[in-house]
């Protein structure tokens, strides 16, 4: 472990000489790398602070107050208190263009982490009535610390900037407290998008990738989650005598094998992949009592929106039939979820280039549909937008059994903080230069 934060600090202190010298003449690239031998010290910092002080989704104040500080230290205009904790930043270039905006998202998890690191998360706290431990196990620390790297960066190339750039320091990504709104689409409804409105929007995530590469693909780039519950009613019994009742557990386990055959046999997944799983069932408190009741909650991803009402319908189909046929009852309820994180075809064309030159020969991929959930997509209903994953897997590390984000043991390494701090200050820089000036901008 130790030997990865070394080369960690070992690149960090100047950009890649040949990434430098392929972008030949271009003075605004020259000039991001400048700013990023000065600044990635300080983001490697802020990063391994933050992880130490992680907090959970709409009680992220040490974190927004770092964030607030360090935005006011470089002269941006600066709101605060949106969707509750969220952090906006907005820095006006000394030439005219257009908006741009990137996003970093700021909670934490629920989750105790057992990566042994001198800066390792100890803090604990309460959530959903439970005493739980926190660790950044998704990896927004990183995205914190990138983007106030990137706006350091480009607030020392002010001047030159031909347009304005706008900092969205999200709150709440991997949700909010029951009982509370929060993320994305609070931000949206408390006016995050506009005075200024950009005209696209970019956002990274760090995942187990090779170190330092960039993952992205058109389209549809990670899944629509919905939730799904489905509460199965029998009739309470001794367990000794089971035809004296009707047995939800029973039940409950032939509907999770039944909703299997929906993905598998019912769908045509040619068109679009597809996940139904149950994650959680609870029922019954004894042994040798049969309960009246089980409950399972499990959750559906889709990339296709026909798909996804068909699948909807099959789940409950499946439940209720299954219930009826033992006797009992399945009420099935899959609330209204969360939307397709969809990267605009023309906008990832017109930014493809940019992302191969900051990540180097071979550093970009393009990868298949993943079927985790992100709530950026509320960022881009009526914007364009762009989302890719930044590789922090050390190097030698096995993929296969590497640990994924929101693992105990997910981690990130610390070399691979250049390449999005790069490729975030590159792909805003690039597109105010090649879009056309909106003058509704700033309304």
């Amino acid at each position: 472990m130790t030997r990865y934060l070394v080369i960690g600090l070992m690149m960090v202190a100047g950009a890649t000489p040949a990434v430098a010298q392929k972008r030949g003449g271009d003075d605004l690239a020259r000039m991001i790398d400048a700013g990023m031998a000065r600044v990635m010290p300080k983001v490697v910092a802020w990063r391994r602070d933050i992880h130490q002080h992680p907090e959970l989704g709409n009680s992220e104040v040490r974190t927004a107050k770092l964030v607030e500080n360090h935005l006011r230290a470089l002269g941006l205009e600066v709101r605060t208190g949106v969707a509750k904790t969220g952090v906006i930043g907005v820095l006006r270039g000394g030439k005219p263009g257009p908006v741009v905006a990137l996003r970093a998202d700021m909670d934490a998890l629920p989750v105790t982490e057992l990566v042994d690191l001198p800066f390792k998360s100890t803090v604990r706290t309460t959530y959903n009535g439970m005493e739980v431990g926190v660790m950044h196990a998704c990896g927004h620390d990183n995205h914190v610390a990138i983007l106030m790297g990137v706006a350091e960066v480009l607030a020392g190339m002010k001047a030159e900037i031909p347009g304005t750039v706008k900092f969205l320091f999200q709150p709440a990504e991997e949700g909010p407290p029951a009982g509370e709104e929060g993320g994305a689409p609070l931000m949206v409804k408390e006016g995050a998008l506009e005075n200024p409105r950009p005209a696209a929007v970019f956002g990274l995530h760090v995942w187990p990738g090779p170190l330092g590469s960039l993952s992205v693909r058109p389209g549809g780039m990670m899944a629509a989650p919905d939730g799904l519950t489905i509460v199965v009613r029998g009739r309470q019994t001794h367990g000794a005598q089971p035809w004296g009742g009707v047995d939800p557990i029973v039940v409950a386990a032939q509907i999770v094998l039944g909703l299997q055959t929906i993905t598998s046999r019912q769908i045509d997944l040619t068109t679009a992949p597809a996940v139904v799983t149950v994650g959680m069932i609870q029922g019954g408190n004894r042994g040798n009592i049969i309960p009246d009741s089980v409950v399972m909650i499990g959750t559906i991803r889709t990339f296709d929106e026909t798909m996804r009402s068909a699948i909807h319908d099959k789940v409950k189909k499946t439940a209720e039939h299954i219930a009826a046929a033992a006797g009992a009852t399945a009420r099935v309820s899959i609330p209204e979820g969360g939307l397709l994180t969809y990267n605009d075809p023309g906008l990832t064309e017109r930014m493809l280039p940019t992302l191969k030159r900051t990540a180097g020969a071979g550093g970009v991929q393009t990868i298949n549909p993943v079927t985790g959930s992100e709530d950026f997509p509320s960022f881009t209903q009526d914007i364009p937008g762009l989302y890719y994953f930044l590789g922090v897997l050390p190097a030698g590390a096995d993929p296969a059994t590497a640990p994924r984000n929101h693992s105990p043991y997910f981690f990130a390494d610390e070399a691979a903080l250049p390449v999005g701090v790069r490729s975030m200050a590159n792909l805003a820089i690039d597109f105010l230069k090649s879009a056309p000036s909106d003058k509704t901008a700033d309304r």
